[in-house]
């Protein structure tokens, strides 16, 4: 029932305690994911990126949005059941190289959309990809499930890093198109 039994937690209280977590994860990244979105004019937005000449796999643009945001629910639901994972080895490691590698997310679209740095953006992806393997490995160790909602974002941002390296290699000298975007897109 509701109750603790031998000072353990109920069922239920656990439950509550992880969807506690999940209300402020899930949002939060979402929110995040979101402002860096808006930081600097990008996808169809920005028309330093549709002059660039893009690999035959790139995505339509409406579909970044929506792929991001589910990505960003399942990664903030894996959070939340680490942050609930109270007592677990390798709990606070996990959690902050989720941090970091979710730091290096938020500022892909700054370095790409807002800087036209190509370059630096694939080294960002890759270091995030590497931090964010690491934190599902944790992840894995301490709540199978958690790693499994990390691994639908490890595809992606594998295939972010793949979109970002073709379209280096098809745009050379992509960073003098045009001037770098300095406006953010929140607001606007």
């Amino acid at each position: 029932q509701g109750g603790t039994v031998g000072g353990l937690a109920s069922r239920a209280q656990l439950r509550m305690s992880f969807l506690r977590w999940a209300v402020i994860t899930v949002p939060m990244i979402l929110l995040l994911g979101f402002l860096s979105g808006r930081s600097v004019p990008a996808g169809s937005d920005s028309s330093w990126y549709q002059a660039l000449a893009k690999p035959g796999l790139t995505p339509p643009d409406w579909m970044f949005p929506l792929a991001w945001a589910a990505l960003y629910v399942l990664i903030g639901l894996a959070l939340a059941m680490i942050l609930h994972a109270r007592g677990a080895r390798a709990r606070w490691l996990a959690i902050g190289l989720f941090m970091a590698q979710f730091a290096l997310n938020l500022i892909w679209t700054p370095l790409f959309f807002g800087k036209h740095d190509i370059s630096l953006a694939l080294l960002d992806l890759i270091a995030l990809l590497l931090l964010a393997i690491t934190a599902t490995v944790l992840f894995a160790r301490i709540r199978s499930l958690a790693a499994w909602l990390m691994l639908p974002y490890l595809i992606w941002v594998s295939f972010a890093g793949v979109l970002t390296w073709r379209i280096g290699q098809l745009n050379p000298g992509a960073e003098t198109l045009v001037p770098g975007a300095h406006t953010s897109q929140v607001f606007g």
